[in-house]
């Protein structure tokens, strides 16, 4: 059990010690594990920015993902999505909303910039857990199209088939826990509210002028 994302980010900057030194680009995504993604970077004495990628959620269930998109369009499928209903137009419509949303949140986080520079760097892929790794292989997909370096997922907490399945999309999994009862994120934090945008938006800025 973590106390908070700034509990679970301290332990996860520990565990990602041995990449200090390397001036490691560290992408949170949002918004969530942004928190976490600072403390990491700044520990890390790395460059912090976002992964921009959305959950494609199942109908009636907006925190279960049957999937996710990246900005460029390229989606992820679960296996499971179509057992929960998610059909071939659903998808579609679920893709076309969020990346609506991920446009937004691009002009939001990052005005007057794209994204950070990712070739040849180590980079590090954060989020605050993972319940199927849909958003996390998304981001690591998108990662990997610019040649990373070395292309690291590390999260606090992760279902145990999560950290199978991201684990082919990355070059290492740091994980510091996967527990075999695993109902969703939360459980894991004592508190997990969510991140506003303006939070977002400061903890870039604050990152960005250091």
């Amino acid at each position: 059990m973590f106390t908070d994302r700034l509990d679970a980010a301290g332990r996860l900057a520990d565990a990602l010690a041995h990449w200090r030194g390397s001036k490691p680009l560290v992408l949170a995504i949002p918004r969530g594990a942004v928190a976490i993604g600072a403390l990491v970077a700044r520990r890390l004495e790395g460059e912090l920015d976002v992964a921009m990628v959305r959950k494609l959620h199942a109908p009636g269930a907006p925190e279960f993902a049957v999937g996710a998109v990246d900005e460029s369009g390229w989606t992820y499928v679960a296996s499971h999505a179509a057992e929960v209903g998610a059909t071939a137009s659903y998808l579609d419509e679920q893709k076309d909303y969020q990346l609506h949303e991920l446009a937004r949140r691009r002009r939001l986080y990052t005005p007057g910039r794209g994204p950070a520079e990712v070739a040849g760097r180590v980079v590090i892929v954060v989020d605050d857990g993972l319940a199927t790794g849909a958003t996390m292989i998304a981001a690591l997909h998108a990662v990997r199209e610019h040649g990373p370096k070395r292309l690291v997922c590390a999260v606090p907490v992760a279902s145990p088939e999560a950290v199978e399945l991201v684990g082919e999309y990355c070059d290492e999994v740091v994980c510091l826990d996967a527990p075999r009862r695993f109902a969703a994120v939360g459980q894991f934090y004592a508190s997990f509210p969510q991140l506003e945008d303006e939070e977002v938006v400061t903890l870039l800025a604050q990152a960005r002028a250091t």
